[in-house]
């Protein structure tokens, strides 16, 4: 129960900050965003129709597919994403009014910033606001093909009509705001706590692995390989690191074994004992 309060807060805040994005910085200027609210801007400029009742609307039929085809539990959550984010787009109109930022680009910018951040706040914790999102659920439970593409027609028939209706400067506007807003999305998502993750291959893996206890202080996991071409056994390490502490792993391998082999990845977040957790224990 607790969880479910705490993602619907959540919740809650994404949709109220994707709604300032749309008011605040993208109609003033003519700008459009993605999906079933980029439309319902659209008819707002034409017929002066409220988006939020537009958004309401438009994702009706698409509530009552998800409650037939993909159960009783994601269409509980998505309605209540939905309903919100309909109101909240309604409520915050009366920004449009102030036109906070003068400069089409900045503004594109900064509604592309604010509409990522709080989409992303909505489905880091699993929630939704309708949409697109619903037919993104569809697509991925019963077709194989890449939502990706959809979701890019999609968009590039709202381009289209932005460019008819605004011109084509408007219309590249709105494209980068989307960019932002899906680039920025996905990092919230994944989340800033940004870590690497390195493998060792060695013949000498005790001394290394002393060595980044005693020296880091970062917990090393043994793996058992073996090699494709020798068919000799060897151990793999796996560690995972912080940015900053790179170049002293390099330094103590480099040390121990001169011949090891090493891969640095990127980690998105890194959650556990010794990074989120106040027990800093190693395991």
């Amino acid at each position: 129960m607790r969880n479910k309060i705490n993602q619907y807060l959540w919740v809650a805040i994404g949709c109220i900050v994707s709604s300032i994005s749309i008011n605040a910085f993208l109609v003033p200027h003519h700008l459009l965003s993605g999906g079933v609210s980029g439309v319902a801007i659209i008819f707002y400029f034409l017929f002066d129709w409220p988006i939020g009742v537009q958004i309401f609307l438009m994702n009706l039929p698409l509530l009552y597919a998800a409650y037939r085809l993909l159960g009783k539990e994601y269409t509980i959550g998505t309605i209540f994403g939905t309903i919100l984010f309909s109101f909240t787009v309604d409520a915050t109109r009366f920004f449009s009014q102030y036109n906070i930022i003068d400069d089409p680009i900045i503004s594109a910018i900064t509604g592309g910033v604010i509409a990522g951040i709080g989409s992303g706040l909505i489905f880091r914790v699993n929630g939704s606001a309708g949409g697109l999102d619903i037919v993104a659920a569809l697509v991925k439970k019963y077709y194989a093909f890449n939502f990706g593409a959809v979701g890019f027609a999609v968009n590039c028939v709202i381009m289209l009509v932005a460019a008819m209706l605004f011109g084509l400067k408007l219309a590249m506007l709105t494209l980068i705001s989307m960019f932002i807003s899906a680039s920025l999305t996905d990092k919230v998502v994944e989340g800033f706590n940004r870590k690497k993750t390195i493998f060792i291959v060695s013949y000498n893996t005790d001394s290394i692995v002393e060595a980044i206890l005693k020296e880091v202080g970062r917990g090393v996991t043994i793996l058992n390989g073996q090699g494709a071409f020798t068919r000799q056994s060897k151990q793999v390490l796996f560690v995972v690191v912080s940015l900053t502490q790179i170049a002293k792993i390099k330094q103590l391998v480099h040390d121990s074994d001169p011949q090891a082999f090493m891969i640095v990845h990127d980690a998105a977040e890194v959650m556990g004992r010794g990074f989120t957790l106040p027990n800093s224990r190693q395991i």
